[in-house]
């Protein structure tokens, strides 16, 4: 039992790296996660990938799709399927703010970031986003690139 302790991630951020380089983020909101026992224990272990994971909205609620969280090694008959929905849990204003701003055309909603809060519950953190072009991606490059040189100094 203690080498499944010291296995345990006490603070847990596994962030979606790619998406602040392909996409400009406009509005940021956070969100609960409803998971069963063997998803949460897989996301306290870091087996969470979030590379592909995009949001929507169905029914006046939002959903998680593609999001892949490895099966729980001791979890037998009882686990779960690795890119299942999973039903992201915000109130009713911030659903509708999301819906409104959905409308304008080109928009989408991206996870970019899962942290066990301070009681421990997985929470999500979603953006609204807009896809970058070329020309700003190379722009976001020279940015970071100029940062780094400052921070060598």
């Amino acid at each position: 039992m203690s080498k499944l302790k010291d296995k345990i991630v006490k603070n847990l951020s596994i962030r979606n790296r790619r998406a602040s380089f392909e996409y400009s983020f406009l509005d940021k909101f956070t969100a609960g996660m409803r998971l069963t026992g063997t998803e949460i224990k897989s996301i306290r272990l870091g087996k969470v990938n979030l590379d592909d994971a995009y949001c929507l909205l169905l029914n006046g609620e939002m959903f998680v799709r593609n999001l892949h969280v490895n099966e729980y090694a001791q979890g037998t008959r009882f686990n779960h399927d690795p890119k299942a929905d999973r039903k992201l849990l915000l109130n009713k204003r911030e659903l509708r703010k999301v819906e409104n701003e959905l409308k304008n055309q080109g928009l989408t909603i991206i996870p970019i970031h899962i942290f066990i809060n301070d009681r421990g519950y997985a929470k999500m953190e979603v953006a609204i986003a807009k896809g970058k072009k070329l020309h700003d991606k190379r722009e976001s490059i020279k940015e970071r690139d100029v940062q780094r040189e400052m921070d060598r100094e």
